[in-house]
């Protein structure tokens, strides 16, 4: 397994981790936060990496192209789901997201099927970074960026639907032919 696939896998393991410290104590403990926040930034920054290094050395695997879609969805999923416990976001934003993940793990599932590997497009790339700052802003919770950070979650969720309308106009051949 080379390094860019070991970094996903690392973020990977990383999330029980950073659920178990947000939501230590009801999510009322500020060392906490910081700590959880930490290690969501972590995680976020291993996916940036990860990338880096596997197009400069020239190491992409379709397990990569696999896989390091899957690690973010589940960070960032895993990060939504505890928020909304926290009843930091309402739950029908984080049904917009999830429901566009699973859409497009759909199109992935029957494009390997037809022996496709359908990468990241740069939209998803875009919603996935608004998607990380704005999770870290609610996880630290400042009142001071509350303008910023509500910005930021609107942001995410138009990129979420964004990127779902640019997957499927890209790859909609896919389901109705069965390749591209």
């Amino acid at each position: 397994m080379n390094l860019p696939n070991k970094l996903t896998v690392m973020r990977v393991i990383l999330i029980p981790f950073f659920v178990a410290a947000f939501l230590w104590d009801g999510g009322d403990s500020g060392g906490m936060r910081i700590l959880s926040a930490a290690i969501f930034i972590i995680a976020s920054l291993t996916d940036m990496l990860d990338g880096k290094i596997a197009r400069k050395y020239n190491l992409v695997t379709n397990f990569g192209k696999f896989m390091d879609p899957l690690a973010d969805k589940l960070l960032v999923c895993s990060a939504l789901i505890c928020l909304i416990e926290l009843e930091q976001i309402p739950a029908w934003m984080v049904i917009v997201i999830i429901s566009r993940e699973f859409i497009i793990s759909g199109f992935r599932l029957v494009a390997s099927d037809n022996g496709v590997v359908i990468a990241a497009s740069y939209w998803g790339k875009f919603k996935t970074t608004f998607q990380m700052i704005a999770v870290i802003l609610m996880i630290l919770d400042i009142d001071a960026l509350s303008p910023l950070t509500t910005a930021m979650i609107w942001i995410a969720l138009i990129l979420t639907v964004v990127s779902l309308v640019d997957y499927i106009a890209k790859n909609h051949k896919i389901l109705t032919e069965g390749s591209m």
